[in-house]
C-alpha cells in the first residue's frame, strides 16, 4: 500500500475511483470490502462473510464493528459521489441502529445515500442488508465534513 492517495486518469469510471478510496483505506482491505453499483450520491456495496469478521464464536455472527466500518465507508462514498469535484471527506457524526443480527455464513450487503449536500457537512442515510433493504440488519445516519473545495452537483 501506498503511503498517498490514488491518482485518477481522466477515463477512470466513477466506480473505479471509489473502488481505489476503499482499497486505500486499511480497514476497508481489512474487510475486503467493495463498492459494486453507484450513481450520483449513491453507493452500493458489499462485505463478503469470512470467518476472521466473527465477533461470536459461538453464533457466528460477524462483529458489529465490521458493520459500523462498512456503514462508515460507503457513506463516505456516497458523499463523495454527490459532488461535482470529488475532494476528502472526514466522518463527524455517525449513528448505527443495529436492528437484528447478521446471519451467520452471509455476504452483508449495503446501500447509502446522500440526502444533503451543503458547502460544508454532507449527510447520509444507509441500510445494511443480506437479501433485500426491506429486512434490515442495520440503519445507519452519518454527516461528513467536506475538507476540501468540492462544488454541489446540479
Amino acid at each position: 500500500m501506498s503511503d498517498s492517495p490514488p491518482s485518477y486518469a481522466a477515463g477512470d469510471s466513477a466506480i473505479e475511483r471509489v473502488n481505489a478510496m476503499v482499497r486505500f483505506t486499511p480497514q476497508a482491505q481489512a474487510l475486503a470490502m467493495e463498492v459494486t453499483k453507484v450513481a450520483r450520491g449513491r453507493a452500493w456495496g458489499r462485505v463478503p462473510y469470512r470467518p476472521e469478521l466473527i465477533g461470536d464464536p459461538d453464533s457466528g455472527v460477524i462483529a458489529g464493528g465490521v458493520l459500523t466500518t462498512f456503514l462508515d465507508q460507503l457513506c463516505g462514498a456516497a458523499a463523495i459521489l454527490a459532488m461535482d469535484a470529488p475532494t476528502v471527506v472526514a466522518t463527524i457524526d455517525l449513528r448505527i441502529d443495529y436492528m437484528r443480527p447478521a446471519r451467520p455464513g452471509r455476504d452483508v450487503l449495503a446501500d447509502a445515500h446522500c440526502t444533503k449536500l451543503g458547502r460544508n457537512i454532507a449527510f447520509v442515510r444507509a441500510t445494511a442488508y443480506e437479501d433485500a433493504p426491506d429486512n434490515p440488519i442495520a440503519h445507519a445516519s452519518a454527516a461528513f465534513a467536506i475538507t476540501g473545495a468540492a462544488k454541489k452537483k446540479k
